[in-house]
């Protein structure tokens, strides 16, 4: 009872400290482990329906989970409170130390909220750390702990994966490698913008085909690819996963072939999906899998965003590829997601970055 004193006291004096505005040192740890401050033995109950919302298999083409979870000890707060991922989990009318630390730092009314409404999830960003996420997932029994578990599913795991795309985000977004003279010339050209990361080099301009490529490290076992392909006086008819698949076969069978021209790129049959997403305010279809060869032999992983500007009346493809078959690659196309999410067009830039990125174009 000594320790958990101890903790909760701990818990408070950072919980206030943390509303001033002191600095905060950047949260720890790898990017896809989440920690988890659980009672062993309810921990078992609760880990299918956690297993199922953050430890997502995702192809590329070997299993790789989105996101690991590991129980850690309430008694080992202090060893791991400043990680990236964090999630305090036991029901209420538990008597376990994770219960009574989770009642202890919930208020009245906050617990008579969880008790009413089954969809209350706790959360807090930059608690202990900078860009960190702690939840605290609590109901009154262990049966409804596991149902707002299995509910709020889609919840966990958009907030866990938004939050790391924002520190892969701050990562990999550095002005000193940033190579603003060429998205200048992209922007001046073609009236959009994406990031360029210094060691990215750009394989394919073909304007009279609306394709650009640009690619990281080519010829060699880590390679990031980069294609933004776009259809003038487009309808928003394109936009359809039919459509969609055949535009990306057509643009790889076109560009993506190996030296000798006999192999081209092609979406892969296995784990394709398709879903519907707001991206930067416009109806989006999101699309991911497999790219292999037509010959076989070479493959990996894929993400692609395709939408319709209404301004331009243009149909906008971006997507990003890895291959890197020595590698696991769930970090890899994480970073082609984030890239591309750098995706804007001319209109949705603000008069300074406009001028600066057009001020920077050399002769």
């Amino acid at each position: 009872m000594k320790n958990f004193f101890t903790y909760f006291t701990l818990f408070i004096i950072i919980l206030t400290l943390t509303s001033c505005e002191f600095p905060q040192k950047p949260a720890t740890g790898p990017e896809d482990q989440v920690y988890v401050f659980a009672d062993s033995l309810e921990f078992e109950q609760i880990k299918p329906e956690l297993s199922s919302a953050l430890e997502k298999i995702i192809y590329t083409p070997q299993p790789e989970k989105l996101f690991i979870i590991s129980r850690v000890n309430i008694s080992d707060l202090e060893k791991y409170k400043t990680k990236k991922s964090l999630i305090f989990a036991a029901p209420l009318n538990s008597n376990n130390e994770t219960s009574k630390f989770i009642k202890a730092v919930i208020d009245t009314s906050l617990k008579a909220k969880i008790i009413k409404d089954s969809s209350v999830i706790i959360t807090k960003y930059n608690l202990w750390a900078r860009d960190q996420l702690v939840t605290v997932l609590t109901a009154q029994t262990m049966d409804e702990l596991i149902n707002k578990i299995k509910d709020q599913q889609e919840n966990l795991i958009y907030a866990y994966q938004k939050i790391s795309d924002k520190r892969l985000y701050q990562n990999l977004y550095n002005s000193h490698y940033e190579q603003k003279n060429i998205e200048a010339k992209f922007l001046k050209k073609y009236g959009w913008i994406i990031y360029v990361q210094a060691d990215f080099q750009v394989a394919k301009n073909d304007s009279a085909n609306n394709f650009v490529w640009i690619r990281r490290s080519p010829n060699s076992d880590m390679e990031r690819w980069i294609f933004v392909h776009w259809i003038d006086n487009a309808t928003f008819d394109y936009l359809n996963v039919d459509s969609i698949k055949a535009i990306r076969d057509e643009m790889t069978k076109k560009y993506y072939r190996t030296t000798d021209d006999k192999g081209f790129v092609v979406i892969a049959k296995d784990y394709f999906t398709s879903s519907e997403i707001n991206f930067n305010g416009r109806y989006t279809i999101l699309t991911q899998g497999l790219w292999e060869l037509n010959i076989k032999g070479m493959g990996g992983p894929f993400v692609n965003y395709s939408f319709y500007d209404e301004k331009s009346k243009r149909l906008y493809m971006v997507d990003g590829s890895v291959f890197a078959p020595k590698y696991f690659k769930r970090n890899l196309i994480q970073q082609m997601d984030v890239t591309i999410q750098s995706f804007l067009t001319k209109d949705e830039l603000d008069k300074d970055r406009l001028e600066d990125l057009l001020d920077s174009i050399e002769d």
